[in-house]
């Protein structure tokens, strides 16, 4: 994957016309705008330095209802766009018999031109032939929706077509980007945010929205949220400690004595001042380090296991089943790379 760019507010331009459907166009432009701050909003941990800035770019401002009568309210003109760091062209609801060549002038213009000025072009589902109207896949490889594959053939055989895929990025430093059908947007997205923001806010935009196979429901997306602010010296001296030190044994009796407190206080103070059981307290910081660990490493899971405190391979599966949903290795296999392409 190409390094992710170097600004901090990276601007997102989406395309509408007439015959553009709201659900992407709508879904893209919210989960921008929520990449970074929706994190810390729901689990309290810190965004990410990194911003998208969506806007809705038309022929002009004035707002226009789609085809199934939907309004879209543009926020800037082609002429005011002038220059963005990713576009995306949205699906399109196009006939198969309906002609496309010699279709959308001032938007395929644009799009040329925001192409040659270094910007990333992409679509969803029918908008690659907006993009191919545009010029811009000739001899380049492709994919669009299912449906639309005779119609690109015909209408435009220098693409090289790649319908299997659901997403291709090609081009030149793959400037040129386009997914299949019509709920790939999802997959646009975390690849989209894992090449300019990393892959970590792209597995964060992945439990956040719940993207991806949630066939086991949404107990693997969930995140440790931050523990609540508290004024207890002594609790938080022993939180302190166990930041660093999870992993040895017996470590509520070290958090207890580094607290100063008797046993039985400590426990009823703990509770109160962050709604956990110590106990309990040891084990989410276990299992979210091990979850780091198996996004982000190679490293077997019974070393894991021992890594994070874990002396019996057994009873850390049985834990992290327990606290995710599913085993560590199908932990691995479906947030070690959430972003393909």
């Amino acid at each position: 994957m190409p390094t992710p760019f170097a600004p901090t507010r990276i601007s997102v331009c989406l395309l509408a016309v007439p015959e553009m459907a709201t659900g992407v166009l709508n879904g893209l432009y919210e989960v921008f705008t929520f990449v970074g701050p929706g994190w810390e909003i729901l689990t309290g941990w810190p965004p990410g330095p990194r911003r998208f800035h969506p806007r809705i770019v038309a022929a002009d401002r004035t707002p226009f209802r789609n085809v199934a009568g939907l309004p879209i309210m543009p926020d800037l003109t082609f002429a005011e766009a002038r220059r963005a760091d990713i576009v995306i062209v949205g699906d399109l609801a196009i006939g198969r018999d309906e002609e496309t060549r010699g279709r959308w002038p001032a938007a395929t213009e644009w799009l040329r031109q925001q192409h040659a000025q270094g910007a990333l072009v992409c679509s969803v589902c029918t908008g690659s032939l907006m993009l191919a109207e545009a010029g811009l896949l000739d001899g380049t490889e492709a994919t669009c929706h299912w449906a639309a594959v005779d119609q690109m053939r015909s209408r435009y055989p220098g693409v090289q077509l790649r319908p299997e895929r659901v997403l291709v990025a090609a081009g030149a430093g793959h400037r040129l980007v386009t997914a299949g059908g019509m709920a790939s947007w999802t997959d646009l997205a975390l690849y989209l945010i894992a090449r300019f923001c990393g892959e970590e806010e792209a597995r964060r935009a992945s439990k956040l929205f719940l993207f991806g196979d949630r066939s086991d429901g949404q107990l693997p997306f969930a995140a440790r949220v931050r523990p609540r602010q508290h004024d207890d010296a002594a609790i938080a001296a022993a939180q302190v400690w166990i930041a660093d030190n999870y992993a040895l044994e017996n470590p509520v009796a070290g958090m207890t004595q580094v607290s100063g407190l008797a046993t039985r206080t400590f426990v009823r103070r703990f509770a109160q001042a962050t709604g956990y059981a110590p106990l309990d307290y040891v084990q989410s910081l276990r299992i979210e380090e091990a979850k780091q660990m198996l996004e982000t490493t190679d490293a077997p899971i019974d070393a894991i296991a021992e890594e994070v405190g874990y002396t019996e391979p057994a009873a850390f599966r049985r834990i992290f089943k327990r606290a995710t949903g599913i085993a560590p290795n199908q932990y691995r296999q479906r947030f070690q790379r959430v972003a393909m392409a």
